[in-house]
């Protein structure tokens, strides 16, 4: 036995060092000197100056918008103090649960599961509506909607009530509406693209064991689109979160603060009453809430990923 592996190890001796090992080489680094340069420019000095600038008094005119200094905590500490704050966190809360979480993933899911029934040309009409929602610019969509809920726009026709501006006795409403109607497309997409991976052959087996089109829908297809689920949820957090165009075309966060989510309250802080370093502080506030809802959602997935 030994005798018969001698010549086979001599000659894989004789073959050279394995190409399939993994090597490392220093040199290969040089390469990468580049990318790393760029994303320390683009991306890790902007970050790390605004992270700075959150903790100055750095205003857009006066005597500090030159002369700025670093004042520790003092922004931090008119935060956790500021009840406008908390309104626009709770706002954001709001926005982004009711118009983004909750219903643009029903609908977009009632979309996605009516187009696999349904006949090819209503597929068709109904993705170039949905669609065409989603690729206009957001602030054609905010002009549209403006002129939906203002005086004599076709919602207070529609109701009857010509006289009521609806984007002042119910902007928080008027503005998810139209949040909804144009991103329930991306939804839609998502959803329809998970659909596709759901085996067929498991849905026919439940058929034949008697189960409801609900009772399919419950226990084999949405189990099998979790992972889809997740991550359209964790997309569409980050992109209502950070929305901006939409409400401040609208409404400019008005009437007073009703619906100055975060993003809207920081340019408010920083661009209106010219506190360029308080509003760095809300922005690292909405950052950090962001990148905790990330963390929760990557640890939903955790388990697909194993």
């Amino acid at each position: 036995m030994a005798a018969a592996e001698a010549p086979i190890a001599g000659g894989l001796a004789a073959l050279g060092p394995r190409q399939d090992r993994e090597r490392f080489k220093f040199l290969s680094l040089g390469w990468l000197t580049p990318s790393v340069a760029l994303l320390a420019v683009l991306f890790a000095y902007p970050i790390g100056y605004a992270v700075y600038l959150a903790f100055t008094n750095l205003e857009l005119i006066g005597p500090t918008a030159q002369t700025y200094q670093f004042t520790g905590l003092a922004n931090l500490t008119r935060l956790i103090h500021d009840p406008t704050f908390w309104q626009s966190t709770w706002l954001t809360l709001i926005f982004v649960v009711g118009s983004g979480i909750i219903a643009q993933t029903v609908i977009g899911m009632g979309l996605a599961l009516l187009m696999r029934r349904a006949l090819r040309p209503l597929r068709i009409t109904i993705s170039i509506v949905i669609v065409t929602a989603w690729i206009i610019p957001e602030i054609s969509a905010a002009f549209v909607f403006y002129a939906f809920g203002t005086q004599g726009g076709l919602l207070g026709q529609v109701l009857g009530k010509t006289g009521d501006d609806f984007l002042s006795t119910v902007p928080l409403l008027i503005v998810c509406i139209a949040n909804v109607w144009r991103n329930a497309a991306f939804s839609m997409l998502v959803f329809t693209a998970g659909l596709r991976n759901v085996p067929e052959e498991i849905e026919e087996a439940a058929t034949l064991e008697g189960a409801s089109y609900w009772r399919r829908l419950f226990t084999v297809t949405l189990p099998i689109l979790r992972p889809t689920i997740v991550t359209n949820l964790l997309l569409l957090t980050l992109i209502n979160i950070s929305d901006f165009t939409l409400i401040f075309v609208m409404t400019q966060g008005g009437p007073g603060t009703s619906t100055a989510i975060l993003p809207v309250y920081m340019y408010i802080q920083a661009f209106q009453f010219n506190n360029l370093g308080y509003g760095s502080m809300i922005a690292l506030a909405l950052v950090l809430i962001g990148a905790l809802l990330s963390v929760f959602y990557v640890r939903q997935l955790k388990p697909e990923i194993k």
